[in-house]
């Protein structure tokens, strides 16, 4: 694997790991949203995750990252149309997609 891909990678790891630990006491939806600094730093995060893989497909296009091109597109989306952003869209992806990426991701870099 490039080493660039397994930097980018470790990106995604640290930022999933922000993530779980923002939201270590505030575990549910109603918490998360009334908290306007706790969706801020988690949607921050969503933003490296989605450059680094941005990255990671510029230089391998195929790249098997599960919903890797969604993965970027959120990452516009939160950066360039925030005032469109639902904490319910945040909350959703936290809940059904980020485990699934850390899974994957924590796989690549085993099998560096």
């Amino acid at each position: 694997m490039d080493d660039k891909i397994k930097k980018y990678l470790f990106d995604i790891k640290i930022s999933i790991g922000r993530i779980e630990s923002f939201l270590d006491t505030n575990r549910d939806f109603e918490s998360y949203a009334k908290d306007i600094l706790l969706q801020n730093a988690v949607e921050r995060n969503l933003e490296i995750i989605g450059e680094a893989v941005n990255k990671i497909l510029k230089i391998e296009p195929n790249f098997p990252l599960t919903d890797a091109r969604k993965i970027v597109d959120t990452r516009n989306k939160i950066s360039h149309g925030y005032d469109e952003i639902e904490p319910e869209n945040i909350w959703f992806i936290l809940i059904r997609h980020v485990p699934i990426l850390k899974k994957e991701v924590e796989d690549f870099l085993k099998n560096k």
